[in-house]
Formats: C-alpha cells, sequence, structure tokens
C-alpha cells in the first residue's frame, strides 16, 4: 500500500492501521516522492493519498497514477470540500472516498472492503 499524506500524525495514525491488517505501507509526503514510488518496481495494491497535497492534488496525483498502473485502486481522503469531491467528475473507476475525521475502524473497513474488491 502506498500512502501519501503530508500530515505526519495522519500518516502515522494510518500506517498503523495498514500494519495492524497485515498490509506493508510505503509513505510519500508528498506527489513527489509518491510518483518516485508509482514508475518503481514496488508492489502496489492500493493508493490511499489526501486529496489536500502540497503541489499536485491528490486527485492530479491519481492520473499520473494510473499511467503508471492503471488497474490502481485509490483512496482519497479528504476533511475539505465534502460536496465538492463528491461530483461524479472527481471519482473515477477503481477510486473511493474517505471523509476526515475518520475512525481507524471506518478506514480498515473500507481498506478491507476494497482489497477485497467490494470497494
Amino acid at each position: 500500500m502506498l500512502l501519501v499524506e503530508d500530515d505526519p500524525s495522519v500518516r502515522e495514525l494510518v500506517v498503523e492501521v495498514l500494519r495492524e491488517l497485515g498490509y506493508t505501507a510505503v509513505e510519500a509526503k508528498n506527489a513527489e516522492e509518491a510518483i518516485a514510488i508509482l514508475r518503481s518496481d514496488q508492489g502496489l495494491d492500493l493508493m490511499i493519498s489526501d486529496v489536500g497535497l502540497p503541489g499536485l492534488s491528490g486527485r492530479q496525483l491519481a492520473e499520473i497514477a494510473r499511467e503508471a498502473r492503471p488497474d490502481l485502486h485509490i483512496l482519497f481522503m479528504t476533511g475539505y470540500a465534502a460536496n465538492a469531491v463528491h461530483r461524479p467528475v472527481f471519482l473515477g473507476p477503481h477510486m473511493d472516498l474517505m471523509l476526515k475525521p475518520f475512525s481507524m475502524d471506518a478506514i480498515a473497513v473500507k481498506i478491507r472492503s476494497i482489497i477485497e474488491g467490494k470497494g
């Protein structure tokens, strides 16, 4: 799993959830770091990305991710503009959204459902 989050405390919490679920978490604090990972040979089942990243947005990063890995599932996290990101144009195939703040149980359920093909 690739986690792209600029807030260290959120990043740490989500990494902890991923590890508790038995997943390997690769962390990136911005889109630049994430792009390098996406273009590498690193195996990834899911990219979890904040929408509001410095530089490129999470949605812009998702487009780059799709170029490198067309079937990659993407889970966005956001605490802003909930109405704007619910537009059908924002979410593409294999994309989902969690609104912050969320419980660790809620993100665990969402991740499991995506990985198991239900999300």
